[in-house]
């Protein structure tokens, strides 16, 4: 079999139809388990560092916004790769065995007691721990980049490879693509529930050991699973280096940006384009200084350099690319308030009543974010079998709403979770300095308002990302996301970092401190919630001015 998706046969070379949903048991067995594996073993990670390696809650904060942003900037180096050499699916098998020895080295971590800290001792808690030592952050570092690699690997194809079984010239299976988008994210919650339950309770009441190495056993089984539906899949060969096509058309626009445009002259052509190609493409007046790309000029007829000379396909590619762009920078800050969820918001559950329901069992702290898991597992299928069709009833849309619709609402949401979070913070915060602590589960309105935002931004700008770009572009689009996610990371670690100095000054109580119940993390909640008031503004004008693609 090769990359363009045919069978050699003895006697005849025949192409692979797309088998659309019949496919999709292997790949989504395979992202799954993955996807518990990875989550499974990292999900619960803060907790690990301040537990076994004795980092202040800042410190491991800091570590894992930083890692996070580099997990997420892997995939754009990945799908670079992808889509220029190597195709989706050989990228997939390189992620997971790099993701594999990742788990491997965190696993031992957990495993052989010189590669941590010791335990604190009855005296030390009073006090300080012993410190890591240069050695072990090191080998840890080395499990974390390593699941970094693996990561890029495996996000910036998984999608495009799963779109690449549908085939998109029937009605079936573009019905197929666009509900692919919320079955994958519900499959994603399912696992990310799993993890934040079963594997966590695991890790803190068993053995971080044993919590370590059944994720790891479960990456090696999803990557035997990957291979054995083999036989199945459709491949597409990469077409080559994207980077080269999208110079190619801006250094050829600006050496003819003298020329007169296309539209008032007669000699430029669709060079290098099929004729079925040429026929449904045409010049679009968007950024219209990229059209003189396209103009052959009589130079590039006597030197026949295909350098010079750029197709229409080529020029709309691009266009697509730079009209996507303000998007991509108004999803970074929506994403701020996610990355607070997964950091101060497990601090607050630290310091609430962790009973469940008032029985003798605890919940473990990470464990909070469950709550979101439920309301995005229980609202995607009942948005997908009931709701959708009743919308696309009144709106007259494929889907009920537009893609940048979805994307707005979750921003809203995202804007209410963090006031709701600043409300419910300062009420916590009094009364645990009064000697009374709340359930954990007054955490719950946020934690649901959450959900909706990841339900309606996440999915929205998974398949806008996707869909919205070129097709042998498609790994980059999809990685585009994870993109927006690094830079929210690296931004956040900004923020607190730019916060917690901020408000010291001038020997003040920081807003930020090891112990929020000293600190003032209600006004870092309103102030992330100003921001993204700022950026669901910025938004609305960038989603005005949209044109929509391959739609």
């Amino acid at each position: 079999m090769d990359e363009e998706g045919t069978v050699s046969s003895d006697s005849t070379m025949r192409r692979r139809k797309p088998l659309g949903w019949k496919a999709m048991p292997y790949i989504l067995a395979n992202e799954t388990l993955e996807r518990l594996a990875s989550f499974g073993l990292t999900s619960n990670f803060m907790v690990y560092m301040v537990r076994e390696y004795h980092m202040d809650q800042v410190q491991a904060a800091a570590l894992i916004n930083t890692w996070s942003a580099l997990t997420n900037f892997a995939p754009i180096i990945g799908a670079f790769i992808s889509d220029s050499c190597t195709g989706k699916f050989v990228t997939i098998v390189f992620g997971s065995i790099s993701e594999l020895l990742g788990m491997l080295v965190l696993t031992l971590t957990s495993l052989i007691p010189s590669l941590r800290p010791p335990p604190c001792t009855t005296d030390q808690i009073t006090g300080t721990c012993v410190r890591y030592s240069d050695q072990q952050l090191y080998v840890l570092l080395s499990g974390l980049f390593l699941l970094s690699v693996g990561t890029g690997g495996i996000r910036s194809c998984s999608i495009p490879f799963s779109l690449d079984q549908f085939d998109d010239s029937t009605e079936e299976g573009r019905e197929g693509s666009r509900s692919f988008f919320s079955w994958y994210y519900t499959t994603h919650t399912i696992v990310q529930l799993i993890s934040m339950t079963l594997v966590l309770y695991l890790q803190n009441n068993i053995s971080w050991a044993l919590g370590f190495a059944i994720p790891t056993a479960l990456n090696l089984f999803a990557l035997v699973l990957l291979f054995v539906g083999v036989r199945f899949y459709v491949f597409i060969r990469p077409e080559g280096s994207v980077i080269s096509g999208i110079f190619k058309v801006l250094v050829d626009a600006y050496k003819k940006r003298n020329a007169q445009p296309p539209s008032e002259i007669e000699h430029y052509r669709p060079l290098l384009e099929t004729s079925s190609q040429s026929n449904k493409l045409v010049l679009t007046d968007q950024f219209r200084f990229l059209n003189k790309a396209v103009i052959v000029m009589n130079n590039d007829e006597a030197r026949n350099e295909e350098w010079k000379i750029c197709t229409m396909r080529q020029i709309e590619d691009i266009k697509s690319i730079i009209s996507i762009i303000p998007i991509f920078a108004s999803s970074i800050i929506g994403f701020l308030a996610m990355n607070q969820q997964h950091t101060f918001t497990v601090s607050q559950a630290l310091k609430m009543d962790l009973r469940f329901l008032g029985s003798s069992y605890l919940i473990p702290p990470a464990s909070i974010t469950v709550i979101s898991l439920l309301t995005i597992g229980i609202w995607l299928p009942f948005y997908e079998t009931v709701l959708v069709r009743h919308i696309e009833y009144i709106t007259k849309q494929e889907g009920g709403i537009s893609l940048l619709q979805k994307v707005g609402i979750g921003n809203f949401f995202s804007i209410l979770t963090m006031i709701i979070s600043g409300i419910l913070e300062r009420e916590r915060r009094d009364l645990s300095r009064a000697g009374v602590s709340r359930s954990v589960f007054w955490l719950a309105p946020q934690q649901v308002l959450m959900g909706f935002y990841e339900v309606f931004t996440i999915v929205g700008l998974t398949e806008f990302f996707n869909k919205q770009v070129p097709g042998n572009m498609r790994s980059i689009g999809n990685s585009l996301l994870y993109l927006g996610m690094s830079f929210a990371s690296y931004l956040s670690s900004a923020t607190v970092s730019t916060v917690h100095s901020v408000t010291a000054r001038g020997g003040r109580q920081s807003w930020l401190t090891d112990d929020i119940d000293t600190g003032k993390l209600d006004y870092f909640y309103y102030f992330i919630a100003a921001l993204s008031t700022l950026n669901l503004i910025f938004f609305l004008c960038c989603a005005q001015r949209y044109r929509y693609r391959n739609m």
